[in-house]
């Protein structure tokens, strides 16, 4: 049985399979079977989530899609792949909307969310910045949003009909963002910043 993260080789390859046996308090995500430890989010990272989260689940309440805060594992796979052998992308996004409820089991997801939110924290940047977004385009996430709680901002990033991501110019805290996920739904970043 593994115990301590300190047990696992972290220049091995791991699948879902392997993470479901792991009963250690560290938090981990897989990318491409690669363990990635992840920090504990401070205050305004959690008041942040906390802001969003409300936002959204008011706006989606009754509605098919459903909003998940982490820690929630969402298993980024072809959604024929569901043995989990083969899932080898494990994340757990800071917040996420999910619109079809057949991607959705006791264990958390298993596909692309509709929507992923990352809020960067220090030491977490370069991963949010670059892999997951490599992840999440790749994973057909369909909008993708980075928080920037220092600058109070956020960058919307929506998938196009080639696959690819298209980013929308920054939004600040004056800002009131929307997204097709909720259609009619306006977000006013004062809200979310709001900590």
């Amino acid at each position: 049985m593994i115990t301590s993260l300190k047990q696992l080789d972290l220049n091995a390859q791991y699948t879902y399979a392997d993470y479901l046996t792991w009963q250690f308090q560290e938090r981990v995500e897989l990318l491409h079977g690669k363990i990635r430890e992840m920090s504990a989010p401070n205050r305004v990272h959690q008041g942040i989530s906390l802001n969003l989260s409300r936002l959204f689940a008011n706006a989606l309440w009754k509605s098919p899609c459903k909003v998940y805060a982490a820690p929630f594992d969402v298993r980024l796979t072809p959604f024929s792949q569901v043995k989990n052998t083969a899932v080898i992308t494990v994340v757990q996004p800071d917040l996420c909307v999910i619109c079809d409820p057949a991607k959705l089991d006791d264990k958390g997801c298993i596909g692309a969310p509709d929507l992923a939110i990352e809020i960067l924290s220090p030491g977490n940047s370069k991963t949010e910045m670059k892999d997951k977004f490599d992840l999440y385009e790749e994973a057909g996430v369909l909008e993708y949003w980075i928080v920037f709680p220092g600058e109070r901002s956020v960058q919307i990033f929506n998938l196009n009909e080639e696959g690819r991501y298209i980013g929308l110019q920054p939004n600040i805290e004056s800002d009131i963002v929307t997204t097709p996920i909720i259609p009619g739904r306006e977000v006013d970043l004062k809200d979310v910043f709001n900590v």
